[in-house]
């Protein structure tokens, strides 16, 4: 059987399939989900997919397999900037409850947010906690007969999302909680902590729009979490207000990640340019010496206004290099014969 999944990239080609021109549409609740699928396909799988992931030569582009090497080492070094891990399940029991509502593994269905052209995200509560979770669903099989590329098929974002968010841990990122991916089954869920608020848009229209002191919140709350993001060399890719979810506490949180890329350095280069058009970050269109920077954006005197500079976060991996410190001081102070520079 084959496992499409982010335990192991692996898979049972069998033929190759014509391309599929298709947009890149992206998932996250109901405001990105405009197409319907079957909400009740079986999901039988013998492990057979098309391999459409692959241009004629046989590898991805360098980019997106360079991006996913940079993630595999990342992961394989530790390099996971979390206080708990992401759960990985691999065993999919797909039942129902006593009142008939259908269940998968501990996950009481509630109701279905929206549906695409990549899966549906449906609203689930946890058996166990009692919370409710956002469950992004898909089948393996449709995803890699997707083309969002010349060479990549949308298992592609997927199974990259997923491993950048395992990567993540901030309050303005929303969180993946779990991943399951059944290898005997064409099915693959994303547990995400479900945002019960709003959108960053609702209410910036007329006749009043959301007021400055609450756009300078949201702001600032959306450049803390890029700050993260480019700390750790992550581009989202796809900033735009379908794509920030405001709590009932009125933190923004950025979400969406299928389109996003990893970097080693700065000497590394974007080949495709994702996203919707109309929101296109600057970067992609102006000279990079014209374009507003985000520590521009972070030290702008509109932007600090009466709450003082963004604050850095303290980040798990950061936490885990101070406390490492201490101990590396002592052991060089203790040795007379240590080097200095």
């Amino acid at each position: 059987m084959g496992c499409c999944s982010c335990f192991g990239f692996t898979s049972k080609p069998k033929q190759r399939t014509a391309p599929i021109s298709v947009r890149n549409h992206n998932l996250f609740q109901e405001f990105l989900l405009n197409e319907e699928i079957d909400d009740d396909y079986d999901g039988s799988y013998n492990g057979e997919v098309a391999d459409t992931a692959y241009g004629e030569d046989g590898e991805l582009p360098s980019r997106v397999k360079r991006s996913e090497e940079i993630l595999r080492l990342r992961e394989q070094s530790g390099m996971i900037c979390r206080q708990f891990p992401v759960k990985e399940t691999q065993k999919l029991v797909r039942s129902e409850d006593e009142d008939g509502n259908k269940m998968v593994n501990q996950y009481v269905r509630v109701c279905k947010i929206g549906a695409g052209s990549y899966g549906k995200v449906v609203l689930y509560r946890s058996s166990v906690d009692g919370k409710n979770y956002a469950i992004k669903a898909f089948h393996k099989s449709h995803l890699l007969k997707l083309r969002v590329a010349p060479s990549e098929t949308a298992m592609s974002d997927v199974l990259r999302e997923v491993l950048i968010m395992k990567m993540l841990d901030h309050p303005n990122i929303v969180n993946l909680i779990e991943v399951i991916d059944d290898p005997n089954t064409d099915h693959f869920y994303m547990v995400l902590e479900y945002v019960e608020g709003k959108w960053v848009w609702e209410g910036s229209g007329p006749p009043g729009g959301i007021g400055e002191s609450t756009a300078r919140k949201y702001l600032r709350d959306i450049v803390s979490g890029l700050m993260y993001l480019h700390a750790h060399n992550i581009v989202h890719g796809d900033i735009k207000p379908d794509n920030l979810l405001v709590t009932r506490s009125a933190t923004v949180k950025i979400g969406d990640f299928s389109v996003s890329q990893v970097f080693e350095d700065d000497n590394d280069e974007l080949r495709r340019s994702p996203g919707m058009p109309v929101f296109t970050a600057p970067e992609c269109c102006l000279d990079p010496k014209q374009r507003m920077t985000l520590d521009s954006v972070a030290s702008h005197s509109w932007v600090i206004g009466e709450d003082g500079p963004i604050p850095q976060y303290l980040c798990w991996c950061k936490r885990n290099s101070l406390r490492m410190k201490p101990e590396s001081h002592m052991n060089l102070t203790e040795s007379d014969d240590s080097p200095t520079d």
